[in-house]
């Protein structure tokens, strides 16, 4: 009986056992926006393997074809790529045309052709511009192709090496300028594994390659570009600080479709940027207990909507 008083006792007066912190969130203060980027860096290690493979399958290929993202030029591509891939006739594709500015489209085709680059905008998803590619590589290769016939090959086939970042387009264009279902395609990063080859026509087959980012961003800018257009996965980021940077540049822009979207008033685009985003959240009716504004579903909606061009038609890098 007294063993257990004492126990009752010793537990008594035993200090309280700490409790386990609570994380709060902490949201972006008033001008976080305008100072402060987010440190992102993703680069798995199935990234390393596709580059020392993109190096060996090299001199398996006649030329190069590098698709970048329309909506970010300088972002989408490989600084990496350029240097891998050097010596080979090259060609880039600026897919999502459609969802980029048109005018600073037609800048950047101007702009690569004067670096000796040819330069083709295409939607892959809808098929515009790809029927370009064959012709204007036909073309590329002319000398080539002659140089194998002369040695007595008849229809040489030539291979194209098909190589980006991560979710640029890779597998769509595949599929689409073979016009039909080969290469696996899914709107998010790191679905391609392999590299794979595809007959797309008669005289041409393609080398479908693993989207590869580079290690290091030295431009953190860089980082988030391709964050807003779903280049790298969101689990990596601070969801509700990436919608505000983005609601800085769309500031700027003030594009019809922006503010229209989410009912933004003149006073509205005044406030700073997580502030809109509280709004936002508000107008859509996107609220949690106690009729707060729900910012991280605002976040995930306003990315989305970004990615998918419903804030308008909009190029974020001119050259």
């Amino acid at each position: 009986m007294n063993a257990g008083k004492n126990r009752a006792q010793n537990q008594k007066n035993a200090p309280a056992k700490p409790q386990k912190p609570v994380k709060v969130k902490k949201k972006p203060t008033a001008n976080q926006s305008s100072e402060h980027t987010q440190v992102i860096q993703w680069y798995p290690g199935h990234m390393t393997k596709t580059k020392r493979r993109i190096e060996k399958d090299l001199k398996l290929v006649d030329a190069v074809a590098e698709i970048i993202d329309a909506r970010i030029p300088v972002s989408s591509r490989n600084p990496d790529i350029a240097r891998l891939t050097e010596g080979k006739p090259r060609i880039v594709l600026l897919n999502k045309c459609d969802m980029a500015d048109p005018r600073s489209t037609d800048k950047w085709v101007s702009f690569l052709s004067r670096e000796n680059v040819r330069a083709i905008p295409v939607d892959c998803r809808s098929g515009r511009g790809v029927d370009k590619f064959v012709p204007v590589l036909t073309e590329m290769l002319r000398d080539r192709i002659e140089s194998y016939k002369a040695k007595g090959m008849v229809n040489p086939s030539m291979r194209v090496m098909i190589v980006g970042i991560p979710n640029v387009g890779k597998s769509t264009f595949i599929n689409r300028i073979a016009k039909k279902t080969k290469a696996t395609a899914a709107d998010r990063p790191g679905v391609t594994r392999g590299n794979q080859w595809f007959t797309v026509s008669k005289g041409f087959e393609m080398l479908d390659t693993p989207g590869v980012l580079w290690p290091k961003f030295d431009d953190q800018t860089v980082g988030e570009h391709l964050a807003f257009t779903g280049a790298i996965k969101s689990e990596v980021m601070d969801t509700e600080l990436l919608a505000v940077r983005l609601i800085d540049l769309l500031k700027e822009r003030k594009t019809p479709e922006f503010v229209e979207r989410y009912k933004l008033t003149g006073d509205d685009l005044v406030l700073q940027s997580y502030e809109i985003l509280e709004k936002i959240a508000e107008h859509r009716g996107m609220l949690i207990s106690g009729g707060e504004a729900d910012a991280e579903r605002a976040a995930y909606t306003l990315l989305d909507e970004f990615r998918a061009a419903k804030l308008g038609r909009i190029t974020l890098e001119l050259p």
